[in-house]
Formats: C-alpha cells, structure tokens, sequence
C-alpha cells in the first residue's frame, strides 16, 4: 500500500459500531441516552457533595472527583459519535483523532486511580476505623488524586510521541466509534513493534497494579465484615462493595478483552461493541453503583 507522512494526513473515518444506515438512528438515541444519563447523574453527585458539608469526607470527595472524570470521559468520545450520525459523515481530522487518543489515556487512567484510592478509603474505613481520620487526611487524599493524574499524564505522553513518529497508510478507516490506540496503530504503515510492546506493556503494568490494590482492599474488608456481628452492617457493606467491584469487573473484563482480541483476531465489530462497555456503560452506572 501507498504511504504518506503523518504530516499529510488530513482525517481518520470512524466506522462507528454498524455501516447500516437502518441502524443509525437507534445508535443515534441509545448513545444520546446514555450520554444524558451520565451527564445529569454525575453532575447530581458533584452537586450534592459540593452544597452538602455533612458530604465533605475522604469518600464523597473521591466520588466527586471520580464523577467529573466520567462526565469528561464520555465528552470525549460520545458527542463526536452523535455529531457524526447526524451529519452522516464519518469524518475525524488527524489533530481531533489525537486528542481523543490523549483525552481517552489520560480520563481512563485517572479513573482507574480513582477507582483504587476509594477501594483503599473504603479499606482504612472499615479494617482500620479508629485510625481512619489519621490516614485519610485531607492532604494525603489530595495527593492520592494528584498522583493518579500525573502517571496518567506522563503515560498519555509517552504514547502521544510514539504516534506522532508514525507514517500512514492510504487506508484510514478505524472499526470504531472513537479513535482508540490499537486501532491508530494498526492503520500505520511504519513499523509499530516497539508502540505495541509499550502498550500492552504500560497498560498492563498499570492495571495489574490498580487491580491488585482494589482486590487487597475489598479482601480484606470483606474478611472484616465477615466478622460483624450485626446483620445489617454486614448487608450495607456487602451491597455498597459488591455495586463497585461490578463496575471495576466490567471495565477491567471487557477492557482486556477488547485490547486481547485486537492483537489475536480481526473482530473488529465485536471489539467495537465490547469497547462501549468499558468507555461508555461503567461512566453511566457510576452514579446507580454509588446510589
């Protein structure tokens, strides 16, 4: 195939999760509801713990922060999506499809922070609660949501130059609704060895690390409520724990499976579908796991 330098690429077509214009308008409506949905319950949580100084505690603070992260996460991608359906152009300039690289990495990243911090919150909370006010000072929550930011960031960089070294094929269409990073790769026509390695690599290596704290944490508190002698206690942690670790499970699950089977097979339309339950779903359940 021809190539041409990433310099001249004009724009990427996003092929979205069916070429069926019969289906358009249902894809249309189903992401515009979910996006609505995320959008109204997340900024419901970010109110309500903003106006509420009773809500002022280390865990509404990392779900407040966790909402704001959902609703720039699904902007992301979402909107881009319906602005396509409606205009029936597939269209995505080079400078956008970056950015959505970028913005993609860096939101996921720091929800999969989040995400850990408030297993370990809850963690301090329930095995340690004598100690609790201790640990979970404002500062040391603070810097907890600092530190996510900043390996999501300088991970987002890393793989921002990689792609900026890459030339492209003729051939731009991307299987997806949004651009994702293994999908990019794929359409480059420069050898991409050592981007993937680092992919799977860095991405690996950090959600092992976010999926070992969050397994230690809720291991440990569900030993700890094991022990409870009331009931209801034990029902109100069972439920709150067990509504998280279905959000993390559907995330993790599908995320890795989507990255899994890009790299063995050519499924692109089920990594297409199995890609809106990881960057779109868990965004819109947040708020019904937290309720």
């Amino acid at each position: 195939m021809a190539t041409r330098n990433h310099t001249a690429v004009l724009e990427f077509l996003l092929l979205g999760l069916t070429e069926d214009p019969a289906l358009q308008p249902l894809i249309f409506s189903l992401f515009l509801s979910m996006y609505l949905v995320t959008l109204l319950g997340n900024l419901l949580i970010i109110l309500a713990v903003s106006s509420d100084p009773h809500l002022h505690t280390p865990m509404y603070f990392f779900l407040s922060n966790l909402s704001f992260t959902d609703i720039c996460f699904s902007t992301t991608t979402i909107p881009k999506i319906l602005a396509n359906i409606q205009a029936q152009d597939q269209s995505i300039t080079y400078t956008g499809c970056l950015s959505q690289v970028c913005s993609v990495l860096i939101f996921g990243g720091l929800e999969n922070g989040l995400r850990a911090a408030m297993a370990y919150d809850r963690y301090v909370a329930i095995c340690h609660p004598l100690r609790y006010t201790v640990i979970m000072n404002p500062i040391f929550c603070i810097l907890l949501v600092l530190l996510s930011l900043l390996i999501s960031v300088v991970h987002t960089l890393l793989h921002t130059l990689m792609v900026l070294r890459l030339s492209f094929c003729t051939d731009l269409e991307i299987p997806q609704f949004f651009c994702e990073l293994a999908q990019v790769f794929k359409l480059a026509c420069s050898d991409t060895l050592v981007n993937n390695i680092l992919v799977y690599l860095v991405i690996g290596l950090l959600a092992v690390a976010a999926i070992s704290g969050i397994i230690f944490s809720y291991s440990h508190i569900m030993t700890s409520v094991l022990r409870m002698p009331s009931s209801e206690g034990k029902h109100k942690a069972f439920s709150t724990c067990g509504s998280q670790l279905s959000v993390v499970s559907l995330i993790y699950g599908t995320g890795f499976g989507v990255y899994i089977s890009s790299a063995v097979t050519d499924s692109t339309r089920n990594s297409a579908v199995a890609s809106v339950m990881y960057t779109v779903v868990p965004q819109m359940l947040n708020p019904l796991s937290t309720a």
